[in-house]
């Protein structure tokens, strides 16, 4: 069977994105895994670091599925949302130029701020989001819709991403549900460098989503005196902005959350699955 597929990019976070409103992508699901892991493969297949299907929603104007590039189904991707929102629009689903999806957790609100042909600057709305947790010094757990570690520490450019973060991923902590782990370091700017090992791609990516938001979480915490309604990240694939309104009245819950950053078509391909 030939199935068209789009590959977009979200500062560097590549995907393999399929309409799948007619229901054409439907793999036995004893094979659904490894197929997915092997489109996803970087040298023999297609190469991305997950996969979406745009489908049907019966309360949204689509719903989005989210696989890990190890086939795995996931929980929510930010830089995924933001790429699947700009297909959408390509598709001629939006209402203007806002979206309502549905993702693994919930319902999300999506807005095209900039389009020049077929780059966009998506806004991506996320659930409230409790607290921080500590967990040691300069250490936190936050969870953003995916389970995320956040540690702060020096001379960021340096640190051995993909080691450190695997050997936390897969500590005796963590290595049943996985977690996802992001390194970040406030710079003299005060802009947050970030660096992330994703779990289910087991590797350090180009950046996170939902990791730059935990991140900024995170810093609210850890730099009291550097608090702002709305944090610059950089990442080696690019700049995110991620804003919120700080805990009120229970003092516990960052509401408006959002994600914004670029989302970029880079080819449609077709593939005999």
């Amino acid at each position: 069977m030939i199935l068209i597929f789009h590959k977009y990019h979200g500062s560097g976070n590549d995907f393999i994105i399929i309409d799948n409103r007619k229901s054409q992508f439907n793999p036995a699901p004893g094979n659904r895994q490894a197929l997915i892991a092997a489109m996803c493969m970087r040298h023999t297949g297609i190469g991305a670091d997950g996969l979406m299907l745009l489908e049907d929603h019966p309360e949204s104007d689509f719903s989005m599925r989210y696989f890990n590039a190890d086939g795995n189904e996931g929980s929510m991707c930010g830089n995924g949302s933001r790429c699947i929102a700009a297909f959408a629009f390509h598709q001629g689903i939006f209402k203007g130029n806002e979206v309502i999806f549905t993702a693994y957790d919930g319902q999300h609100r999506a807005e095209i701020k900039e389009q020049q042909q077929y780059a966009f600057r998506v806004k991506v709305g996320l659930n409230d989001t409790r607290r921080a947790t500590p967990l040691a010094s300069s250490m936190y757990f936050v969870d953003t819709g995916s389970p995320h570690l956040v540690i702060f520490t020096r001379n960021i450019r340096k640190k051995n991403v993909f080691a450190e973060g695997r050997e936390i991923r897969y500590s005796n902590s963590w290595s049943e549900k996985g977690v996802n782990v992001n390194f970040a370091e406030l710079d003299t700017n005060g802009r947050l460098q970030v660096r992330t090992y994703e779990r289910g791609v087991e590797n350090e990516t180009l950046s996170c989503g939902t990791g730059v938001t935990a991140a900024a979480i995170a810093a609210w915490e850890e730099f009291p005196e550097e608090r702002k309604p709305a944090y610059i990240i950089h990442t080696k694939g690019g700049e995110l902005e991620v804003g919120f309104q700080a805990p009120g009245h229970d003092g516990e819950t960052f509401s408006q959350v959002y994600l914004s950053g670029p989302a970029q078509f880079v080819y449609e391909g077709r593939i005999d699955y």
